[in-house]
This record gives C-alpha cells, sequence and structure tokens, in this order.
C-alpha cells in the first residue's frame, strides 16, 4: 500500500502543498475484474495506485483486446486527460481487489499550476511513458515485417518450384506408359533428372541470394550457341503448359563465352517464367542475341502488357511484384545477383505497342 505523498509525482512536495493535494484526492476501492474506467468514457482525471494491480487494455482489429501494461502500487494512469480534454482511449481494469487515488481534471490542472514540479515530474513521466509504447510498437513492427518477408519468401520458392515439379509429374507419367519406345523413355528419363538438378540448383541459388554478398562465379568457355539450343528444349516444355511460344528471332552466337552455364540457365528461367505469367491467356516469348566488341547480350521480349509504371523504377528490388496473384520479384532479383556476380549488367525496358523487353549482358574475355 503506497501513501499519497511517496508517490514519484509528489515525492519532493513541501507540506503545505501536500495538504493541499490531500484535500483533492479521492480515494475508491475496485472490486477483482471491476472497471475503473472504460475505452470512450470521459477524460475526467488521473489515477494512481494506492494498492492492488491494474490492467490497462484496447481494442484493437475485429474486437481483439491488446493488454499495453499492468500496473502496482505508486504507478499512474488516466495521465492524458490532464493533458487533453478527450474520451479515454483505453480501459482500466482492477486485477484483484484494488484502491487507488483518483485526482479530477480541474483540481489537478490548478494544482499543477500552481506547483511547477509536479508539472515538471509530470511531463517526464508522460515522455518516458510515450517512449515505452514507442518501444514496444517498433518491435511490433519490426516482427510482423520479418513474419511478412518470410511468407513472401515461402510463396516464391513455392511458386518457382511449381514449374520443375510439374514436369516431373507429366514426365513420370510418360515413363510409366508400356508402349513408350526406348528412345522416348531414355529422354523422359534425362528430363526428369535435369529438372531433379534444377530444383536442388534453386535451393543453392537462394542460398547463395540470402547470405547478401558476392559469389565467386566457376565459370569456364561454353559455346553460348550450344548452351541456349540445349536450353530452349526444357524452356519450351514447360511454357507450352501455359499455352506459350518461344521464337528465336536469330541464332545465338556460335562463340565461347565464360560463363557458369548452371547460374546463368536460371536467368534463362526466371527471366522466361516472369514473361509466362503475365500472358495467362498465352503468348509469344521473342529471344534475340548481339555481340559487340566486350559483350554478348540477350534479350527476352515478350507479348504481355509491358512493365507498370508502378513497379518500373523497383523491378529488380526483392519482393518487388505487380499485377500478379502469386510471385515476390524474388527471381528478378536472384537474376540481378547471378550477372552481376559474372560481372555483367541487367535491365528492362518497354517497347511502344509490344511487351516488357529483359535483357542482360555477359562480359566476352
Amino acid at each position: 500500500m503506497v501513501a499519497l505523498e511517496s508517490i514519484a509525482l509528489f515525492r519532493n512536495l513541501g507540506r503545505d502543498e501536500l495538504q493541499s493535494l490531500r484535500t483533492i484526492a479521492q480515494e475508491r476501492q475496485v472490486a477483482a475484474g471491476g472497471e475503473i474506467f472504460r475505452e470512450g468514457d470521459p477524460g475526467d482525471g488521473v489515477f494512481f495506485v494506492k494498492d492492488g494491480l491494474v490492467e490497462i487494455s484496447s481494442l484493437v482489429g475485429a474486437g481483439a483486446r491488446r493488454v499495453f501494461s499492468q500496473l502496482g502500487p505508486g504507478e499512474i494512469f488516466g495521465e492524458m486527460a490532464v493533458i487533453e480534454h478527450r474520451p479515454r482511449s483505453a480501459t482500466a481494469t482492477a486485477l484483484a481487489v484494488t484502491e487507488v487515488y483518483f485526482l479530477p481534471r480541474g483540481e489537478m490542472l490548478s494544482f499543477i499550476q500552481r506547483s511547477p514540479a509536479v508539472a515538471f515530474n509530470l511531463l517526464q513521466h508522460i515522455s518516458h511513458r510515450l517512449r515505452e509504447f514507442n518501444q514496444v510498437y517498433l518491435r511490433e513492427v519490426i516482427q510482423a515485417e520479418r513474419l511478412a518477408v518470410v511468407g513472401n519468401f515461402a510463396r516464391s520458392i513455392v511458386h518457382d518450384l511449381k514449374n520443375p515439379l510439374s514436369i516431373i509429374s507429366l514426365s513420370a507419367e510418360m515413363f510409366d506408359r508400356p508402349d513408350l519406345r526406348p528412345e522416348a523413355r531414355t529422354q523422359t528419363q534425362r528430363r526428369i533428372r535435369r529438372q531433379v538438378e534444377r530444383i536442388s540448383d534453386m535451393v543453392s541459388d537462394i542460398l547463395i541470394f540470402t547470405e547478401g554478398k558476392r559469389t565467386n562465379v566457376e565459370v569456364k568457355p561454353t559455346s553460348y550457341h550450344s548452351f541456349v539450343l540445349n536450353l530452349m528444349a526444357d524452356l519450351r516444355a514447360e511454357t507450352e503448359l501455359k499455352d506459350v511460344r518461344i521464337e528465336l528471332q536469330n541464332e545465338p552466337p556460335a562463340m565461347l563465352v565464360p560463363f557458369d552455364p548452371r547460374r546463368v540457365s536460371r536467368v534463362f528461367h526466371n527471366l522466361i517464367h516472369n514473361a509466362t505469367d503475365m500472358m495467362p491467356d498465352g503468348g509469344t516469348v521473342f529471344l534475340r542475341f548481339q555481340c559487340t566488341e566486350k559483350e554478348i547480350i540477350t534479350e527476352i521480349e515478350d507479348t504481355g502488357p509491358g512493365i507498370a509504371p508502378e513497379i518500373a523504377d523497383k523491378l529488380f528490388e526483392v519482393f518487388a511484384t505487380f499485377g500478379k496473384s502469386h510471385g515476390t520479384g524474388l527471381g528478378l532479383s536472384i537474376c540481378k545477383k547471378i550477372i552481376e556476380d559474372h560481372r555483367g549488367r541487367i535491365w528492362a525496358r518497354n517497347e511502344p505497342g509490344r511487351g516488357a523487353v529483359f535483357a542482360f549482358a555477359l562480359p566476352l574475355p
């Protein structure tokens, strides 16, 4: 049990000031579970806990009640009523049989005007409590953002895995057919193996991406012509499931380029899947190639609606997405990291009257 003069706010008051305080303070007793005031009640004064325990809570969302704090003897609550004469923003409930001091707003304001020490102590207390609430709020916002990032990340991974899993499923059904020719069975088996390797590569790339640092790329001179043509078989098998056709507008350059075929194939998969996502009713993806003295450029264009202005300046940011029911933009972020790890560059643009164009350049020796 705390005497009025022992409360921190009044601890340094003189004898006359304490006597004046006792004349305006009212003592009240509240049964366990009883409400001291309810959210929306008039802010008619300030309370101090003399004995017992008080819970401060408020309604948030769809009727859910959120507990902000629990206050024991000597602590103040309802203090905002002294500053602003507005309805209560929270509910105060006695968790046990509780005794409180109540100081009506008018009398408390007059007392503060006569006692600068009390005014300063009250200001310090309110500042401290607001700081505590801000810290709690920031912790909750950070936690919510972390959970949202995890959710987005999980949805992106599931989306990326659906395509190879669909091919594995269809290939497995074909492989079990008794009338399948031996060469077709071998081809189907090879396709399943490639998709399993692709899933493994996806997981590795995601782990590399989350490390947030440049990765040493194991490059080797590879025929870009053979690489692209071999990759087309798998890409067309996937895009045909979505009524999308891939068309090479010119032949890939028949030259040796230093790159990691496994990781660059992920760039092709991600960019073409991104294009097919924007063409739910089918369409065409065009591939074209260009060589300069310093680099080899690959362009991938679709017949979709183009890049939305709302997302154009943050296409390659993590989780940036627009106009899709699934996907988070993680695929484009991984593309950017892979190309930059190769010391290359990647960009995108809209063609007037046409779809989106994504392009990347790999440096020549």
